[in-house]
Order: C-alpha cells, then structure tokens, then sequence
C-alpha cells in the first residue's frame, strides 16, 4: 500500500510540473528589442551633393582673323605670361583651285586689262606729241608777240594750249599706272595653290599673344589648319583661382543661402576641405540623371576658405562631393530616425516604461539622416525603441536585446 501511494505521488508531481510548464509557455514573453537613451547633443542638417572644380575666370583665345593656323607653340599646362607668351601663329591662306569657267573667265580679264595698258600707252604717245606740238607753237607766238606782230590774247592762248597738253600727259601717266595695278590684280586671279612660296608670306603672318598670366587649360586646336574667324584655339586661366560649382536639386537649393557653411569631402585628400557658400544663382535649368530621370537643378557656387596648401593639388573640372550646412544647434534634443515611425499624419516612437512599450505621438522639426530634433513628446532620459518590430505594439513587454 505504501508503494502505491508513493507512485500516485510522484506521478501527480509530475502531472503539476508539466501543467506548471504549459501554463508558463503560453504566458506571453517579453519581446526582444534595441532600445536607446533620448538625449541632448550637437545637431546639423546638410544637403549634399557632387560638384566640380574650376577656375574662376577661364579666357578662351579666339583667331582675330581667318587663315592658316601654324601647330600650336603651347602645351597644356604650360604657364603663358600677359602680352609676352605667344599662343598662336596665323599665315594668309593659298589661293582656292579653279575651274575652267573662273579660269577662262579671268584669262580674258587678263587680256582685257592687257589691251587697256596698250591703250593708255598709245594714249601716252599721243598726249606727248601734242605737248611738243603746243611748245613749238608757243615759241613761235613768242617771237611773234615781242614784234607786236600777235595780240597778247593769240600769246595766252598759245600757254594755255601747252598748260593744257602738260595736264594730258599727267594724265595720261596716271592712266597707264591704273591700267598696269588692273593687269596685276587680273593675274593674280589666275593664281594656282602651290604657286605661292612661303617666302611669300613672310611677315605677313599674325602673332597671336596670351591675354593674362596664367597656365594653358585647354588646346582646341593643336594641329596646323585652316580657321575662321572667331575660331576657338585654348584656354587660359590661373589655377590657384578656384571655386566650386554644384548643381543641387531646386528643393535643397531653396535652403541654401550665401554665407552658408559648407564641407568639400571625397576629392582625394585625406582631411576635409572647408568652404562657403557664395551665391546662389536665381535661375534653375533640367538635368538628366544617370536613371534617366528629369530633374530641376540650381547651381551654388562655393569658395574654399582654408589655406591654398591644402587644396592646391585640385585643378579645373576635378570633381569633388560638397556638403552644405543649412541648419545647425549645439543643444538639440535628438531621437534617431530608427525609433520614428508614422502614426497616421503624425510620427510617433516606442517609449519603454517599466518594462512595457507605450506609443507617444512626438512632434519634430530638423532631422537628417540619422536623427531629428523634437519639439514635444520626449524628454531627455527617455528610453525609445529602435526599428520597432510588428511584435512591439502599445503595452507588449519588451526586453533589451542580448
């Protein structure tokens, strides 16, 4: 009897332990979560994003005249001095082929101007004989007069009749020499290209001299050729003369204002480079972006604000990523964006309190992309929870996690 009385009781204990373990398993745990302190601490809000480098002031020489451009003197980053270093070389083109219309065409201008030389020779002869005439004439009426055997009259008459043979001969002179300047520019239409040497052209060709001190940038047009005027040939420009242009998306340029703050990162230095901003252009303009979408973009120019030394390695068109401060505190009460989470309009976070997860609807203002400020809701001290599971709802239990 004994035996069986001590067997019934071990088999009810047992019985109330394992009831004891289904009662303990169906009793709800507290959940696991990452749970971080609220807290007050120095706070910034930037916008970012990819610029470039360039000089300030970027001259672009030009050809003053159309020609043949000589191979440029300069290589780029060659340092040029104002008004001293040349930059280009400009000779007069050779004369363009012609066809055999323009060809016979300008062969009869030539013979055309050819005859009018003859003519304005025989015209030469003509007005000499008739000046000689003239004084043969008035030395007879001379002679005549002194015998007062002539009026004074027939003796002008006589000078003006030698006055007026002199003038034809000048003029005939004059003629000829505008009938033979005719020929030469009739035949030098008749120019071939290879015709013309390059004795030719010496000191005919235009020098072509850097307008400021500075380094070449940019060679666009290296090699010999024939150019316009107007034609581009390089760029000129002062190295240690540097801004950064950036090109923001409207939406964060609207927050941008001249005398912002600004940080230069990624550029290939180890250290950042510091900078401001210095105006932001009132026009927007549209940017493809590598997905192919179309964004509404302002440019913000910067200005380094360190030490040359520590930038002097950038040039022109080097690309850098520039983060611009728009607001800042050095006492703002912070929640990390984790613990937020949208509550209809509002955001709202998990406050832990003793133990269990209660829902507060919080009020915040700046944030980036780690925390934001709160204006009402938390105080410092309050602990919220981290990326809230779908286990976490308001009252549940929660335990911090590891």
């Amino acid at each position: 009897m004994f035996g069986i009385a001590v067997r019934r009781g071990v088999i009810v204990l047992i019985g109330l332990g394992i009831a004891a373990l289904i009662v303990w398993a169906l009793l709800p745990q507290p959940v696991p979560v990452d749970m971080t302190t609220i807290g007050r601490g120095p706070l910034e809000v930037t916008v970012e994003d990819e610029g470039i480098t360039r000089i300030r002031e970027v001259y672009t020489v030009s050809a003053p005249i159309g020609g043949k451009m000589l191979r440029s003197p300069r290589e780029v980053g060659d340092e040029v001095e104002a008004n001293k270093t040349l930059v280009a070389s400009i000779e007069p083109t050779a004369p363009t082929f012609l066809d055999v219309r323009s060809q016979r065409v300008n062969e009869a201008a030539v013979q055309a101007a050819q005859a009018a030389v003859d003519l304005a020779e025989a015209k030469i002869k003509e007005s000499k004989a008739q000046l000689e005439f003239t004084r043969n004439d008035l030395a007879r009426a001379e002679k005549l007069a002194a015998s007062k055997t002539i009026s004074d009259r027939a003796l002008e008459k006589a000078k003006l009749d030698v006055d007026s043979a002199e003038a034809a001969v000048a003029s005939a002179v004059a003629t000829l020499e505008v009938r033979r300047r005719e020929l030469e520019s009739a035949k030098a239409h008749l120019i071939q290209p290879g015709e013309v040497n390059a004795a030719a052209h010496a000191g005919n060709d235009i020098q072509v001299y850097s307008p400021v001190d500075g380094r070449v940038l940019k060679i666009i047009t290296e090699s010999e050729q024939v150019v316009l005027p107007g034609a581009p040939l390089l760029e000129i420009g002062d190295p240690h003369d540097l801004e950064i242009a950036v090109d923001f998306l409207s939406r964060d340029a609207v927050r941008i204002k001249p005398g912002d703050v600004a940080r230069i990162e990624s550029w290939g230095g180890d250290q950042i480079l510091p900078a401001k901003v210095r105006r932001v252009e009132p026009t927007g303009f549209t940017k493809v972006s590598a997905l192919g979408i179309e964004e509404q973009r302002v440019k913000v120019i910067l200005d380094f604000t360190g030490s040359p030394a520590e930038w002097q390695s950038l040039g022109h068109n080097f690309r850098v990523i520039a983060r611009v401060v728009i607001w800042h505190s050095n006492d703002a009460l912070q929640v990390p964006l984790g613990a937020l989470f949208r509550e209809g309009d509002n955001w709202a976070v998990f406050v832990v309190t003793n133990g269990r997860a209660e829902r507060r609807l919080v009020t915040i203002a700046e944030r980036n992309l780690h925390a934001a400020r709160v204006v009402e809701g938390l105080k410092a001290g309050n602990v919220v929870v981290l990326h809230p599971s779908d286990r976490v709802h308001d009252g549940v239990k929660v335990t911090p996690r590891g």
